[in-house]
């Protein structure tokens, strides 16, 4: 799927919005637990519930291999079964992957040959050879964490150089030499609010992933005031709110509703940029 088509995608839908599949075997609804694949069972009635309401499925590996063999055979089924009944679902696997190049190379082997997934988070931190194999691959995306959600960003996303220039900054400014913007993304944590701005003078064109609306405080409305562009540029991800709706045997349609609310949400925000 390229940047057109997800835009394409965005607009049949009306909806900017990821849901993230990470689950936590202890906070699922306990009637589950009794299922072969409890995580699987989850996961398929989460899909089933809010596949037309969304744009992509972001699946958080450590919730997966927290399991071992058991949470990563979930995991794949998860992906095989987004891949066959709803192949217009742009698939994220939340990894955050990146290290000397040959390991990074084995990693990109993982999810792009194996998994034939759509994109993986990347920590940029080691520089451009550990990020290059995850972009020999046709087609597939490269989401590159730029300015996190959590309150550690601080600690060292925000430190200056001598021009005034922060890290996130410099990290995307230079690691857009290394792809397009139809093949990379950014990771940009919601809580960030008017950073959105600094954020797109830097990458004007490129698709962000947007984590932290709902549990963790981030104001989807900001976002899209300061973060949309022509393009939408936007893929919204929203996990606990959505997932942990509910825990009785009712827990995919409180999921489907609280997808229909940010939907409704996020098709206003496009109707008053004028992008539907």
């Amino acid at each position: 799927m390229n940047k057109q088509q997800l835009f394409e995608n965005i607009k049949r839908k009306k909806s900017f919005l990821c849901v993230g599949l990470d689950i936590d075997i202890k906070k699922i609804p306990t009637h589950l637990l009794n299922e072969e694949d409890p995580i699987f069972a989850f996961n398929k009635i989460i899909v089933d519930s809010t596949a037309d309401l969304c744009v992509a499925y972001k699946p958080n590996l450590a919730f997966y291999e927290s399991l071992g063999i058991q949470g990563w055979s979930a995991f794949e089924k998860t992906v095989r079964y987004i891949k066959e009944n709803y192949p217009d679902q742009f698939i994220i696997a939340d990894a955050k992957r990146g290290d000397i190049g040959n390991t990074s190379e084995m990693y990109a082997r993982s999810f792009f040959e194996h998994l034939d997934i759509d994109s993986v988070t990347v920590a940029p931190y080691m520089g451009e050879d550990s990020v290059k194999p995850f972009l020999v691959y046709p087609g597939k995306w490269v989401i590159v964490l730029g300015l996190t959600s959590n309150k550690g960003s601080q600690d060292f996303q925000f430190t200056a150089d001598a021009s005034g220039e922060r890290l996130f900054e410099k990290v995307m400014r230079i690691s857009q030499t290394w792809a397009t913007d139809d093949q990379m993304m950014f990771v940009v944590g919601a809580t960030q609010g008017k950073l959105f701005t600094d954020v797109r003078k830097i990458a004007p064109d490129h698709f962000l992933l947007v984590p932290g609306v709902g549990a963790q405080g981030g104001s989807l409305q900001d976002v899209a005031k300061y973060g949309m562009n022509k393009q939408c540029g936007l893929l919204v991800n929203s996990s606990r709110g959505i997932i942990y709706a509910d825990k009785s045997e009712n827990f995919g349609i409180a999921a489907r509703a609280e997808s229909k609310k940010i939907q409704e949400q996020m098709e206003a925000l496009l109707q008053e940029r004028s992008l539907i």
